[in-house]
């Protein structure tokens, strides 16, 4: 009798520690995230917030660590990365695998976008509404989009026609505006953008004001044009691998896509913010910001409004809804600018 409750209380041991392992592992869900963006930057401080959210929500359930600087993947290989599962989770730009995502090239057109926040709720509005398959692969956590992509030079850039043959280091859809305003595009990614400024391998960039500070363009240009008329946005994705988020339990999912929800609008003001640190940084070395006229504006605009109906024309040919994204946004735009 005494052997057999020996043997009893062993079973129950047993049977009480494979359980305990069974829910300790349970209970670790832990992944990896690939951003670009250096560790200071305020966009990876951003994506590390979003990451320590889920896991206190989670109750320390789901872990994430980060690999800023592209250490995981470069970001022009991030996206397929999450695909491969190379990283569980990616951060990068949607324009850096240009063809890829084509009708979400809507978010990278110029139409004229004025701040980081109203670009963050367009696109995800965007992508509520039209659902592409270009993300099928994935699984969406939020979308996002930079402050006004405006022109900075080591040279005055007043009106149209002081463009005219400068060289200007661009991305994605960017190349197309920067042709369509009469300059020479040049494709560079932004880790290679301050030496060749530095050096004078192209004449001036296009990004949003943030760069000023983030990639300490402000030491290597003069000016700034604050060419709204042409302005535009370019599109971010944070995705995940789409076995891995099958993988978690619905509360689990329940509680990240809450986060999604609220850290569009928390990184829309990032955006602002950190272009805002931008425009401090460059002025406070002693470089000029130019205002364009309304009228200049409007030959900016002009310019490169042929991109818009090109974009259009290249969906229907690819049998997409491109006309109506772009009056989707186009809409959007006049009701939250």
């Amino acid at each position: 009798m005494r052997n057999w409750k020996v043997v009893s209380l062993c079973l129950c041991l047993s049977i009480i520690g494979f359980s305990f392992i069974t829910q300790t592992a349970s209970a670790q869900v832990k992944l990896n995230y690939s951003i670009f963006f250096p560790a200071p930057a305020k966009q990876t401080v951003d994506a590390t917030d979003w990451a320590k959210e889920i896991e206190k929500r989670t109750n320390g359930k789901v872990q994430i660590t980060m690999f800023p600087g592209g250490t995981l993947t470069p970001p022009d290989k991030c996206y397929d990365g999450v695909v491969k599962g190379i990283s569980d989770i990616g951060y990068s730009v949607l324009a850096y695998t240009r063809g890829k995502f084509p009708l979400t090239e809507v978010a990278d057109l110029p139409i004229g976008i004025k701040s980081g926040l109203v670009a963050t709720k367009l696109i995800n509005e965007y992508y509520k509404k039209f659902k592409p398959k270009e993300f099928d692969e994935v699984k969406v956590m939020y979308l996002h989009g930079h402050g006004p992509g405006i022109i900075h030079t080591k040279k005055a850039v007043r009106k149209l026609e002081d463009l005219k043959g400068m060289k200007i280091r661009c991305t994605g859809l960017a190349a197309k505006i920067a042709a369509a305003l009469g300059a020479t595009p040049v494709a560079m990614p932004m880790s290679e953008t301050y030496d060749s400024l530095s050096r004078g391998v192209v004449d001036g960039s296009m990004a949003p004001m943030e760069a000023l500070n983030t990639w300490k363009w402000g030491e290597v240009v003069k000016f700034t044009t604050e060419d709204y008329g042409a302005s535009y946005s370019t599109g971010f994705f944070v995705v995940m691998n789409k076995e891995k988020w099958n993988a978690l339990p619905p509360d689990i999912q329940k509680i990240i896509e809450k986060v999604n929800e609220e850290w569009i609008e928390k990184t829309g003001k990032m955006w602002d913010e950190v272009d805002k640190a931008g425009k401090e940084f460059t002025l406070k070395l002693g470089n000029q910001i130019i205002p364009l006229s309304k009228e200049e504006n409007e030959k900016w605009a002009k310019a490169v409004r042929p991109l818009l109906d090109e974009y259009a024309k290249n969906m229907k040919d690819k049998g997409l809804p491109g006309e109506e994204a772009l009056k989707f946004y186009v809409d959007q735009l006049k009701k939250l600018q």
